[in-house]
């Protein structure tokens, strides 16, 4: 049993409001594709969909259920953008080179929204905006820079600067102000995933479930093994995140797996007293707390940070503390689904998107996965397919591997989240 699975994804909110899903069988015996896929979240669908609408014949490989990773278990926030912001991408890349790269993943929130609305994916999608709270007084100093560089230098003009009053007159909570983007929003994140898995399949992906891959050989031809089966390729997509397991150190020493844990409550009496225009809302701490409403009226909260391998006992209980620290008035209100999940990180925040020999990867998304992995998987499939300008643009930007690799990547993000964690509360 996988870390993943001990963190109570069949208690969520997402599977018990679930779309309907015929699950596919495991992989048994000798196969042949032009394109395996492993990894059956936003990335690997994604890149499969797009693949097989180009004619490619594609396997895609899914170690437990699809959307059963990070894609299924989300905070469901789109947030336009990447987590670096744009005034400290053009100081690192230079004004053309940020503005390449974020208006490419600027594309990501139209690129979800138009699948969702081509294969008429029922996901609960808001595009109601996104706020980013200011924790701290000082945050409105980098925020107004940050304001700036995204409307003149990075010609976005969907950003507004919010004082503390018109912060207050979005959600009922104390923000010294924020960063409004009328462009964000939020969705049903499992659902979501179902729905690009459906598409896929219509496309001609022939999909396996419970296959969880064991061996990858990249020798000229790409070969996948799973304990009952194999798939050769001419090309594969690792799309496994926090999860590959071991299957290519470029991936391994280059992420770090973090635990969050969320909260739905039992629909509200009046949540729009909270949230008033239904935005999705996530905060300026290092370990942030980002909540949203539901379709039905729940508040679905995440936040907190815990610094060991193990869950909380009771991740209710551990959300609550966080929850009601952010709305003390809708303290001891029923909490009626609880679970967590694993997201990757990358040292500079920014995607780790690659390629070797025929195997190619998009992970460590940072936080900003719900919309950003479905563009990842689509660059991944332009490459498959001969294009590779686009996918250059983040494979250029390939981050640095944790100090001490595999092994000391654990010790050393507990000190670094101990520090930021400390910071968060002086």
């Amino acid at each position: 049993m996988g870390f993943n699975d001990t963190l109570a994804m069949p208690s969520s909110y997402y599977v018990a409001t679930a779309a309907p899903w015929i699950e596919c069988p495991a992989l048994v015996g000798e196969h042949r594709a032009d394109l395996v896929v492993v990894g059956g979240g936003c990335t690997g669908l994604s890149a499969a969909l797009y693949a097989a609408r180009q004619g490619l014949s594609v396997v895609l490989l899914e170690g437990g259920k699809i959307g059963w990773g990070a894609s299924g278990r989300n905070g469901g926030q789109i947030i336009p953008g990447l987590r670096k912001g744009a005034a400290d991408l053009v100081k690192t890349l230079g004004v053309e080179r940020a503005r390449a790269l974020l208006g490419l993943a600027f594309e990501a929130r139209d690129l979800v929204t138009g699948l969702i609305d081509q294969y008429d994916i029922d996901c609960d999608l808001k595009t109601t905006g996104h706020l980013l709270g200011a924790a701290k007084a000082r945050d409105m100093v980098w925020m107004e820079v940050e304001a700036e560089c995204l409307t003149t230098v990075m010609r976005y003009p969907y950003v507004d600067l919010l004082s503390a009053s018109q912060a207050r007159d979005q959600v009922d909570t104390p923000y010294a102000g924020g960063l409004l983007d009328r462009r964000g929003g939020h969705l049903h994140p499992l659902n979501y995933t179902l729905g690009l898995a459906a598409a896929a399949r219509a496309a001609g992906v022939v999909i396996y479930e419970r296959s969880l891959v064991v061996g990858l050989e990249n020798r000229g031809d790409v070969r996948v093994r799973t304990d009952q089966g194999e798939v050769s390729a001419d090309h594969a997509i690792l799309a496994g995140d926090a999860l590959l397991q071991g299957l290519c150190s470029r991936v391994n020493n280059r992420i770090m797996p973090v635990a969050n844990y969320l909260a739905a409550t039992e629909p509200l009496k009046d949540p729009s007293a909270l949230i008033v225009h239904d935005v999705a809302v996530s905060d300026s701490r290092f370990v942030v707390n980002y909540y949203r409403l539901s379709a039905d009226g729940r508040l679905i909260f995440g936040g907190g940070e815990r610094y060991t391998p193990d869950p909380p006992r009771d991740i209710a209980t551990f959300v609550r503390g966080h929850m009601e620290a952010v709305f003390p008035q809708i303290g001891g209100v029923p909490i009626a689904h609880a679970w967590g999940g694993l997201v990757s990180v990358t040292q500079t925040r920014l995607p780790h998107v690659g390629r070797q020999g025929e195997v190619l990867f998009a992970h460590g998304y940072s936080g900003l996965g719900v919309i950003l992995s479905t563009l990842a998987g689509k660059l991944l499939a332009e490459t498959v397919l001969g294009a590779t300008d686009r996918f250059d643009l983040f494979a250029e930007l390939e981050p640095p591997p944790f100090p001490g690799g595999v092994a000391l990547r654990g010790p050393l993000h507990v000190l670094g989240m101990l520090w930021y964690a400390l910071r968060d509360r002086l």
